[in-house]
């Protein structure tokens, strides 16, 4: 089934009832797993049973960590949910057992440990935090086999390339180092300072890179944050997305919401299809954004209810999970109602 969407409807809502921080589809689509500030996280399987309340299946709940989780992510076989919080911890869990406990936590950052990803091969994971630092660890063991200097500021998110020879780091000024994982060598830089801001009046340095997604086909890199960023400290701004050359590393466009809404754009993602479904969240309210490569703006946009800090797409490319500040995972439908 073709992906339409412009007849995006939310198809089910998760209820967890504390606010949500991220989520992932693991790599069958079976489960969607979400973070939450009361530092657990929440497993619900999409195919189980019909329950008491069928909308609202219970969720299992892994718990361990003692700082709201930022960060998880999911090994190709699907059976490791890798997770990290704000203390800096780095957990393994078995992610289909009925009753989840660690099996390693390591002290991977000083701080706030903000994004994890699994190289393609299921052999090795990326971490970064507001350490400024980004390691490399081995899965198996747990080891850190690399770590990658370069970083001077936190850095906000890691993504392997889809062939696991490249990873992509960002941080807070806008900063994209594209590394080779066997050397740890640096190969490249992509400039997403557009969306970094230093407000001179409040002494803050407001923005950065918060997601990066590489478009199928590999002929392009986007880089989701925020731009016009007027009173940081009163979250002021406007969703925004840049989207690069892959060959090239030229900046191509910078886009943004038709209309003056405001918020950050905190995820992106390409559909298969080529074009990019983006999440924002803030002040005006939460959106699921829809835009191709080489427009200005979005083709469609579809308002949620509450306000959006993650977004991830079902292997069926119809789907999308959305995590929400009013504890629900929405589960919205790129495809007609019935």
């Amino acid at each position: 089934m073709a992906a339409e969407p412009e007849k995006t409807h939310i198809a089910r809502e998760l209820k967890h009832g504390q606010p949500l921080i991220t989520c992932r589809f693991d790599p069958t689509g079976r489960f969607v797993f979400a973070s939450s500030e009361d530092e657990t996280i929440q497993r619900w399987d999409l195919q189980a049973a019909p329950s008491a309340d069928p909308a609202h299946p219970k969720a299992v709940s892994f718990e361990g960590h003692n700082g709201w989780v930022y960060a998880v992510a999911i090994t190709p076989d699907g059976q490791t949910l890798l997770s990290g919080s704000s203390d800096g911890q780095l957990a393994w869990w078995p992610a289909v057992e009925e009753v989840p406990r660690p099996l390693r936590m390591v002290s991977a950052h000083r701080g706030w440990l903000r994004s994890l990803a699994v190289r393609p091969d299921g052999k090795q994971a990326a971490s970064c935090g507001n350490d400024a630092k980004v390691r490399l660890w081995s899965l198996d063991d747990g080891t850190c086999e690399l770590e990658l200097p370069g970083h001077s500021r936190p850095v906000y998110r890691v993504a392997y390339t889809p062939d696991g020879t490249s990873l992509l780091s960002a941080d807070l000024l806008g900063l994209i180092i594209q590394w080779d994982v066997r050397s740890g060598k640096e190969a490249r830089r992509f400039d997403a300072a557009k969306l970094h801001l230093y407000e001179r009046g409040q002494a803050v340095d407001y923005g950065g890179v918060r997601d990066l997604a590489l478009s199928h086909d590999g002929a392009h890199l986007a880089a989701s944050g925020l731009i016009n960023a007027s009173n940081p400290l009163g979250a002021v701004s406007n969703p925004a997305v840049l989207i690069f050359d892959w060959n090239t590393g030229e900046l191509k466009k910078l886009q943004h919401p038709k209309e003056d809404i405001k918020g950050v754009a905190w995820a992106v993602r390409f559909h298969p299809d080529g074009f990019a479904i983006l999440a924002s969240g803030g002040t005006g309210g939460g959106f699921l954004w829809f835009t191709r490569p080489a427009e200005d703006h979005e083709f469609f946009r579809f308002q949620l209810p509450n306000t959006v800090r993650d977004l991830d797409l079902h292997p069926d490319g119809i789907h999308i999970a959305t995590a929400h500040h009013d504890g629900i995972v929405r589960l919205c439908a790129m495809k007609a109602k019935g």
